[in-house]
C-alpha cells in the first residue's frame, strides 16, 4: 500500500472542493474549473490535486502526492528520486489508498457532492461508484471503449479519409500480415497496440527486427497502417454536449518526433483556411459519433496532411489534449468577457447535455496570440543539478501578451528541481512560448528547452 509522499491540504470553512487527480502538468485547468463552480453554485470553490509528481519542493498550496514506486526507487539509488508511475497504476494506488478514501469521506460529509477532474477518466479511479461523487468528465467505461485505436479505425472509416489499414489479432498475425507489406508500404508501417497514447506502445516500423523489439505479447491486438511522409499534424480540440451540439475550440499544429511521439504544439496552425475547414468539419461529424455512443465531455482529434494537401485520420483521443491549457488562455483573451472556457463547456456537457447561453466560438486569432508548447522528457536517467523557478502565471502572461505589454515570453513550468535522480522517460519541466508570429516563439521553444537540458547532468 502506498503511502502518502507529500501532503499540505488545509480545509477552510464555507469551502466546497473538487478533487484533480492526475499529473502536475495539468493543473492549471482546475483553476478555470473552480471558477466556474463558483459561480454556477454561487459559493466558494476550491480544489485539492492529487498527483504522483516527485518534486524537490512543492510550490503549490492543496497537494495529496501519491507515487508506490518512488521508495523503492530511491532505495535502489541511494538518494532522493524521482520516478513516473503507470497512469492506471497511479489511479488505482490513489483509490485504493486510506488516507485519500478518508479525505473524499471526510469531504461528503462536509458538502454531500463531490466532484473529481481528471485529465483522462479511467475505470481505475473508482471513486465515482461511491453515491454523491461525480466525474467532471466522460464517462469512463465509455472512454475507454472509444479509446480502442482498433474500434475508431473500423468506424471512422465510414465517414473520414483514411489511411490504409489492417487489424491483427495477436503477435504471429502482425509479423505474418506486414511480412506481406514491406515491398508496397515502402516509407514504413506504423504499428500500435489497441490502447496507445503518446507514442508509447507504438512505432513507425522499418524491418520485422523493429517490431519483434518493440512489441513482446501475442495476446494482444494491433493496428497497423500505412507510414505517410508529411509535414503537418494538425490537432482539433473540441467538446460534445449531445449529438447537435459540438464545439470546436481550436486548431493547433503538434510537434511529432520519431514518427509518433507527441511532445508539444504549436498555434496557430500554418495550414490553410480550406484545411482547417476541412479539418473542423471531419471533428464536428466525430463529435457526433463520440455523441451516439454516450460520449460527453472534451475530446481531441489527430490528423495528418500530406505534401498534396490531402487530410487522413489518425486517431480520436476520448479525453482531455495536451492543448487544453493554452487554448482556456487563448479563449479567454479572445471571445468576449464572460464567454464559457472548456472546463465550464464540460461540466453543462457532462451533466445537463448542453452548453451554457454564453458559449460562443473563435472565429478568428485578431489579439494574434502565437503559443508553442513542449513537454520535456528525460531520454535516459538524469540528476538534477539545479532549479528553474517560474515566478509567473501562464494565464497572466497570455494577457499581457493579448493586450499587447509585452511582445514574447518563455516561461518554464513544473520544473522537478535540484538534487534528484530521475528515471529515463520522466517529465522534467514544461515550456510554453508567447509571441507575436511562429517564428519567435520557435526560438523560444528552443531557449526554454536548452535552459531545462542545462539543469541536468547524465546519471
Amino acid at each position: 500500500m502506498s503511502e502518502i509522499y507529500f501532503s499540505n491540504y488545509q480545509l477552510e470553512r464555507n469551502t466546497h472542493y473538487f478533487l484533480y487527480i492526475g499529473s502536475i502538468k495539468n493543473y492549471g485547468l482546475n483553476i478555470f474549473l473552480k471558477e466556474a463552480l463558483s459561480k454556477i453554485y454561487n459559493r466558494k470553490f476550491d480544489f485539492i490535486s492529487i498527483i504522483q509528481d516527485i518534486f524537490a519542493q512543492y510550490p503549490y498550496p492543496n497537494l495529496m502526492v501519491v507515487n508506490p514506486l518512488v521508495n523503492e526507487f530511491s532505495r535502489t539509488h541511494g538518494r532522493k528520486a524521482s520516478c513516473r508511475v503507470p497512469t492506471r497504476d497511479f489511479l488505482s494506488s490513489v483509490s485504493n489508498n486510506p488516507h485519500v478514501q478518508e479525505l473524499v469521506k471526510k469531504l461528503l460529509d462536509r458538502q454531500k457532492k463531490l466532484y473529481i477532474y481528471m485529465y483522462e477518466s479511467l475505470p481505475e479511479m473508482k471513486f465515482d461508484q461511491l453515491p454523491g461523487v461525480f466525474i467532471v468528465g466522460p464517462d469512463s467505461k465509455i472512454s475507454e471503449r472509444l479509446n480502442s485505436k482498433i474500434f475508431q479505425y473500423e468506424t471512422c472509416k465510414n465517414f473520414l479519409p483514411m489511411v490504409d489499414f489492417r487489424i491483427c489479432n495477436g503477435l504471429d498475425e502482425l509479423l505474418k500480415t506486414t511480412d506481406k507489406l514491406w515491398s508496397n508500404w515502402t516509407e514504413g508501417i506504423f504499428v500500435s497496440e489497441e490502447w496507445s497514447a503518446g507514442g508509447l506502445k507504438s512505432i513507425v516500423a522499418h524491418s520485422p527486427d523493429d517490431i519483434i523489439k518493440k512489441f513482446k505479447d501475442n495476446k494482444l491486438n494491433y493496428l497497423i497502417s500505412r507510414f505517410i511522409p508529411h509535414d503537418s499534424d494538425p490537432t482539433v480540440l473540441g467538446v460534445v454536449a449531445n449529438e447537435n451540439d459540438i464545439y470546436i475550440a481550436g486548431i493547433a499544429d503538434q510537434f511529432i518526433e520519431h514518427g509518433n511521439q507527441f511532445v508539444g504544439s504549436a498555434f496557430p496552425t500554418i495550414l490553410e483556411k480550406t484545411l482547417t475547414i476541412q479539418l473542423k468539419n471531419h471533428t464536428r461529424r466525430v463529435g457526433q459519433w463520440l455523441a451516439r455512443e454516450g460520449f460527453r465531455g472534451i475530446f481531441g482529434c489527430d490528423y495528418l496532411v500530406d505534401p498534396q494537401g490531402r487530410i487522413f485520420f489518425l486517431e480520436v483521443n476520448a479525453r482531455k489534449q495536451g492543448t487544453a491549457m493554452e487554448f482556456c488562455c487563448t479563449l479567454e483573451n479572445t471571445l468576449p468577457k464572460g464567454s464559457a472556457m472548456l472546463p465550464e463547456l464540460e461540466y453543462y456537457a457532462v451533466f445537463q447535455e448542453r452548453f451554457p447561453d454564453h458559449t460562443i466560438e473563435m472565429q478568428n486569432n485578431f489579439k494574434k496570440i502565437h503559443w508553442a508548447t513542449h513537454n520535456y522528457k528525460t531520454r535516459d536517467m538524469v540528476n538534477t543539478r539545479s532549479t528553474i523557478f517560474c515566478h509567473g502565471s501562464e494565464r497572466k502572461a497570455f494577457r499581457q501578451l493579448a493586450e499587447n505589454r509585452v511582445k514574447q515570453d518563455v516561461l518554464i513550468f513544473d520544473h522537478i528541481g535540484s538534487g534528484l535522480v530521475v528515471a529515463e522517460k520522466s517529465f522534467l519541466a514544461r515550456v510554453v512560448a508567447l509571441g507575436q508570429n511562429r517564428s519567435s516563439v520557435l526560438k523560444g521553444l528552443e531557449q526554454g528547452k536548452k535552459n531545462i537540458e542545462s539543469t541536468t547532468a547524465k546519471s
